[in-house]
């Protein structure tokens, strides 16, 4: 009987002492998710679902990328997205964003949108456009770009950021991809368009 009653205390402090032992351990830290860069067809497509559970007739009329401190957009790739659609049933317009970094610079991570705007189906900014246009990715672009005059920016200055836009082209009756080489359009370095249906270059814009 005393063995035995020897026995468990001996079992019970043994118990005792592995749950102290573990609850010592300091808890690990999770560990913060890299970066997801995506192409834009990848981003858009995760955005144009998010769009037609707003209004069942959304409409695409601009896609744009967005520069973040862990994304330089060198690669045709983005880890922000910035989808532009129109209602007309709805008489409005509304941006939906796709993120895939968790950085300072950046929305939070997946598809969030933003505030409502009234739509004028006349203004030649908000041109809406038909997803079947969009063939070439923005990796495809950008080897495209690379071609006039991308290359030789990028070799002698390496940090360059690489950023998209796809609007239509009234005039033209395209769809274009609008590749500049630089922080901000307006003070980019080169700016190159390419059409976004069959992969042909346009023009050097500036």
């Amino acid at each position: 009987m005393k063995k035995s009653l020897v026995l468990a205390l001996s079992l019970g402090l043994g118990i005792l002492a592995g749950c102290s032992s573990e609850s010592s351990k300091p808890a690990e830290k999770p560990q913060p998710k890299p970066p997801e860069c995506a192409t834009a067809r990848s981003a858009f497509q995760k955005c144009y679902v998010a769009a037609h559970g707003w209004a069942r007739d959304a409409q695409p009329f601009r896609l744009e990328s967005q520069l973040t401190s862990d994304c330089n957009g060198q690669d045709g790739k983005s880890a922000v997205w910035r989808a532009n659609f129109a209602s007309a049933l709805q008489h409005s317009v509304k941006p939906y964003l796709w993120s895939g970094t968790n950085a300072a610079d950046a929305p939070a991570r997946g598809v969030t949108f933003g505030s409502e705007d009234s739509y004028n189906p006349n203004n030649s900014s908000t041109r809406i456009f038909d997803i079947a246009y969009l063939k070439i990715d923005s990796d495809k672009a950008l080897e495209v770009a690379q071609k006039h005059g991308g290359a030789e920016i990028l070799k002698k200055a390496p940090k360059t950021p690489v950023q998209y836009v796809l609007d239509w082209d009234g005039a033209e009756n395209k769809l274009i991809w609008h590749i500049f080489y630089g922080a901000s359009r307006s003070e980019a370095k080169l700016s190159v368009a390419v059409d976004a249906t069959t992969g042909d270059f346009l023009r050097v814009e500036k």
